[in-house]
């Protein structure tokens, strides 16, 4: 049977940010190691972006070599802490385990979460190269990069936009789901490599990339997310009273808005509606019934099998008293002096796959209004164009696609520009989040790697 680790009471956890779940057991990492059949074919290890050498390291955690399950994991990997924790695993590493086809799944995230909470990494030992690489932006996709280009010796500075490091790990990504010691710890770890961090340093207008060149920098990896939220359109949506999920966390996570003697307090009101489906529209909804409002609604225009958080956000949002409403779409945010005053949503019904694979939905003409005073649009982000802006001046012309990202090179991660690599929410390839970022900051290392070894 599968293990499963401790939760905080539904209640409780309702009124602070502490962690929900524990690590599981040493016993329960034993009882569930036994449990891999360890495939000649592992698919498990297809399914993760990272490549992670899955049954070894469940090998190791059998033969109660801990220590050992740590260093199978860092080859691919310095983020287990993380990864174990915000990792989709349903869609991935356990998506692809055999024992999930008529049964439970290896609890590989469960796995990953205690060995990298239990173990610390190896001193590397570092050759210097003589060559030095920017990193623009410390979220997964820098972090992982900073580390693999590190190792190779090379001089490594990341610049990141905001006073705090981690990207959206920090400032996206709730204390309930990601303990910041946890994150703490694993930055710390690139600095005791020697990897050199400089905060509030917005790249395009603190230092271009152009003087980044002039300032010696062999190579440039772009991984500065994607901080544009996208927004509805509707009548309304410039109310008081409504926010951006990327705001709305980032009061909340950065700056502590909800805290009594903050700079920036939060205004709080009785219910909100949080429009969107994936994993942000899940944090930034049990972060709003942790501020304090009384009513919390997801509001979804399609059904709960098309959702795409992760499986154990939606049962703990549930949990926590979060309201779903399902097939609703919203038209219109109703106006009282300037505030939001309620909302108007068409009822769907689904129709024929679109390009994602999910059914469209399609309006049935039937309306319904549902009393809330404040909005969280959560539809996903675009780039921030002030880097290409920037570089254009300097006669640096990106190629980009219709929606701002970077055009990049699926394999090397190199944009049009020579010496200079996008990726992670600025350059995705693939789904958006932690795991496929540190997918793209490991290709953009290779690269930049065997770039910098043949001058």
């Amino acid at each position: 049977m599968r293990q499963r680790p401790k939760e905080q009471d539904k209640m409780e956890r309702r009124h602070n940010f502490l962690p929900v779940e524990e690590n599981l057991t040493a016993e329960q990492v034993k009882e569930e190691a036994a449990r891999c059949l360890h495939c000649k074919n592992p698919r498990c290890v297809q399914g993760c972006p990272v490549n992670i050498q899955i049954p070894d390291f469940i090998k190791a955690l059998k033969e109660d070599n801990l220590d050992e399950a740590g260093e199978i994991i860092r080859q691919t990997s310095m983020l287990p802490s993380v990864c174990g924790r915000v990792c989709p695993q349903e869609r991935q590493c356990e998506g692809n385990c055999i024992l999930g086809i008529k049964g439970e799944a290896v609890a590989i995230g469960a796995l990953e979460r205690y060995v990298g909470d239990n173990t610390e990494p190896k001193p590397a030992e570092i050759k210097p190269s003589g060559k030095k690489v920017a990193i623009v932006g410390s979220g997964c996709a820098g972090i992982t990069a900073a580390c693999d280009l590190r190792k190779a010796g090379h001089e490594v500075t990341v610049f990141e936009a905001l006073h705090e490091f981690g990207g959206v790990l920090r400032y996206g990504i709730p204390p309930f789901r990601l303990p910041r010691t946890v994150l703490d710890r694993e930055i710390k770890s690139l600095v005791d490599m020697g990897v050199k961090f400089e905060k509030n340093v917005v790249v395009g207008k603190s230092i271009t990339l152009k003087q980044l060149q002039e300032d010696g920098y062999d190579a440039i990896f772009i991984c500065s997310g994607a901080g544009l939220p996208k927004m509805m359109h509707i009548p309304g949506e410039n109310l008081n009273g409504v926010f951006s999920a990327n705001e709305f966390l980032t009061r909340v996570n950065l700056m502590h808005a909800n805290e009594a003697d903050t700079a920036t307090p939060l205004k709080v009101g009785k219910s909100v509606a949080v429009i969107g489906g994936g994993n942000v529209a899940m944090d930034a909804a049990r972060t709003a019934v942790r501020v304090g409002f009384e009513k919390v609604y997801i509001v979804y225009r399609r059904t709960e099998k098309e959702l795409p958080a992760r499986l154990e956000e939606i049962r703990h949002a549930k949990e926590e008293g979060v309201i779903f409403q399902f097939l609703h779409a919203p038209c219109e945010i109703y106006n009282k002096d300037g505030y939001v005053a309620g909302m108007k949503f068409e009822i769907m019904e689904l129709g024929e796959p679109d390009e994602s694979g999910r059914r469209r939905p399609v309006g049935t003409g039937r309306y319904v209004d549902l009393d809330v005073d404040t909005v969280i649009v959560a539809l996903g982000t675009g780039p921030n164009p002030i880097i290409q802006k920037s570089a254009h001046l300097d006669g640096l012309d990106f190629a980009t696609d219709k929606k701002g990202y970077f055009t990049v090179d699926a394999e090397t991660r190199e944009t049009s520009v020579p010496t200079i690599y996008a990726g992670g929410d600025v350059a995705p390839v693939g789904e958006s989040n932690a795991i496929n970022a540190m997918g793209a900051g490991k290709k953009a290392a290779k690269a930049i790697n065997e770039y910098l070894a043949s001058i």
